[in-house]
């Protein structure tokens, strides 16, 4: 298991989506997780102590944890699988190891709340995390990345950049 800290949350300027990104500890390596505007949002609000008035979901699943007498041990984004992240909320009730399949949203929105450290799994950072100055030989991208990258390479060859000195 790799530990992993929130590096920050960004907004997408074409779509609702937004994207945590985590950052291996001690590396400079990241791995990007598109997420909901709502779980960004519960991220968010815990992050940077913003007072609300009433408690939101993962609010709510922290109290219930603690009051059926668990704590949140640690969470744990453990596989990708078609693009798609799936994450663990490990629990520790009386010395037993509980866990809950998750969302990886879910799961870090709460793991802000109760202070539980994150980790990611080696395959899962293998296979998604980058290394943002690491030099990529276009000649050695696989036909499965190439198809990942066609959605950002459409949009920057769709940009109309004639106005920009304008």
């Amino acid at each position: 298991m790799i530990k992993v800290t929130i590096d920050s949350v960004r907004a997408s300027l074409l779509s609702q989506h937004r994207v945590v990104v985590l950052k291996e500890e001690g590396m400079e390596r990241y791995l990007a997780i598109w997420i909901g505007p709502y779980e960004a949002d519960a991220i968010t609000i815990k992050l940077q102590d913003i007072e609300i008035a009433r408690p939101l979901t993962h609010d709510l699943l922290r109290q219930s944890i603690e009051k059926l007498g668990a704590r949140v041990s640690h969470v744990l984004v453990n596989d990708l699988q078609d693009d798609t992240f799936y994450a663990r909320v490990v629990m520790d009730r009386n010395g037993e190891l509980v866990e809950l399949d998750s969302r990886p949203s879910d799961a870090i929105a709460l793991a802000v709340r109760v202070q539980a450290p994150i980790f990611v799994n080696e395959t899962v950072m293998e296979r998604a995390g980058v290394v943002p100055d690491e030099e990529i030989d276009l000649d050695e991208i696989t036909p499965e990345e190439e198809e990942q990258l066609a959605p950002y390479k459409d949009f920057i060859e769709g940009l109309d950049l004639g106005d920009l000195g304008e």
